[in-house]
């Protein structure tokens, strides 16, 4: 199990109000009268084969993270659509075998139909001290399901393992009742049942196939890591070991079943980082001083990352890294970080450039036309003929005499053949 540090064991409970000496002060069981649970097998019409409060549940609730157990029931009045909202936790059935969404509660329906060959279709709901009495029964597999669920990351985020989905079937087991001929509730022996074959943890998945393991994997942000593990294939294995086999170009047998994806990677992580803690290169960077000191001390003098070639980064991140190491820590996601904020910084440049270029275009297209406009009045000019020299005119538009002069002698050269001048 991959648990959060700080995370206190858990103990397997009955939530008070809902025991006897508690006076069952929480527990406000409603079952449906006797004449709206009913089975008609010869019905034509479906909706008339059962009674109104054939819909009605009760159920056992867990609290897969504190190991907290409880029961009620849902009002058999209500549309069946509303069932999920009524519930005060997801069924197991509506989990697959991955994380299970906080705060980590999930119910069992308990079943009411019993049928056999002298008394048909009869119904059997349960008070509240039956209620607690099988509670009480399952608490063994509830200590098991909180002790071995996997519990990933600082926050302790819950992932089904391979034991634990064993101990709930083991509680599914246990809540499945049985009722003799003179009526007389029978609930199956609590026991403990071995995790089978076919339920693998990825940990020791990864064990038994150390070739396939990815060192990046020690240097990974906790968003990597999750978004490696979530691999969905629309056929054969997902997850860690299906993204692995598919890269190697392996095959996974059929009929296994993987659980505690993140948590394998979260320990191969822990392994690699040995005692130190990883930490987000870019929080640690950013928001703690340590951080911010060897960012300071680090900055390339009179230039930017935009600037820096990749070797220079890399001596940058082993700098980094080092620092974090004298504070007991690992930066993960470095080196991703780095070539981001030099990326967005290159970017910047790449609009820096559009910018200028956008302005020089437009300062050349107005220069084209003042220059247009001058070559207009200078011809004005040389066409009055008004006895000024080359000279005085190249003084006023600032060019060279000789240039004028040239003009001036196309000017002259156009009338007299009766060409156009340039």
């Amino acid at each position: 199990m991959t648990a959060a540090d700080d995370s206190a064991p858990a103990t397997a409970h009955i939530l008070t109000g809902y025991r006897p000496e508690d006076g069952f002060m929480a527990v406000e069981l409603d079952p449906p009268p006797a004449e709206y649970v009913w089975h008609d097998e010869h019905a034509e019409q479906r909706e008339r084969r059962y009674g109104p409060g054939a819909g009605y549940h009760q159920w056992l609730a867990v609290d897969a993270r504190g190991g907290a157990v409880w029961f009620g029931d849902i009002d058999w009045r209500a549309p069946r659509e509303d069932l999920g909202r009524r519930l005060p936790g997801l069924p197991r059935r509506t989990l697959g075998d991955g994380a299970v969404p906080a705060p980590g509660v999930m119910v069992q329906l308990l079943g009411h139909l019993t049928h056999d060959e002298r008394r048909g279709c009869s119904w059997r709901f349960f008070t509240a001290e039956e209620l607690h009495a099988l509670a009480l029964r399952v608490l063994p597999a509830v200590q098991r399901l909180v002790d071995s669920i996997h519990r990933i990351g600082p926050e302790g985020e819950l992932e089904w393992s391979a034991e634990a989905a064993t101990a709930w079937d083991d509680i599914e087991e246990a809540t499945t009742h049985t009722v003799t001929s003179s009526g007389e509730l029978l609930w199956p022996r609590p026991h403990t049942t071995p995790t089978p074959a076919w339920r693998v943890e990825v940990g020791a998945f990864l064990a038994v196939n150390p070739d396939l393991c990815d060192p990046s994997w020690g240097l990974a942000t906790d968003a990597e890591l999750d978004a490696y593990a979530d691999y969905r294939p629309e056929s054969g294995y997902g997850g860690v070991p299906g993204r692995l086999c598919r890269a190697a170009d392996r095959r996974i047998e059929d009929g296994f079943t993987f659980y505690g994806h993140r948590a394998a990677l979260y320990a191969y992580r822990a392994q690699a980082c040995g005692d130190r803690t990883p930490t987000d290169a870019r929080t640690w960077l950013e928001t703690t001083e340590a951080g911010r000191g060897t960012w300071e001390a680090a900055k390339p003098l009179g230039a930017t990352l935009a600037d820096v070639p990749d070797c220079l980064l890399a001596a940058l991140a082993e700098g980094f890294q080092s620092a974090a190491h004298e504070e007991g820590l690992v930066l993960t996601g470095l080196d991703a970080h780095l070539r981001r904020l030099r990326a967005e910084e290159r970017s910047a440049v790449d609009r820096q450039l559009v910018r200028e270029a956008e302005h020089v275009e437009r300062l050349e297209n107005t220069l084209k036309d003042l220059r247009a406009a001058r070559n207009r009045t200078v011809t004005r000019i040389l066409a009055w003929s008004d006895g000024r020299s080359d000279g005085e005119i190249a003084r006023l538009v600032s060019l060279p005499d000789d240039y004028v002069s040239e003009w001036r002698a196309r000017l002259t050269d156009g009338r007299t053949t009766g060409t156009p001048t340039p």
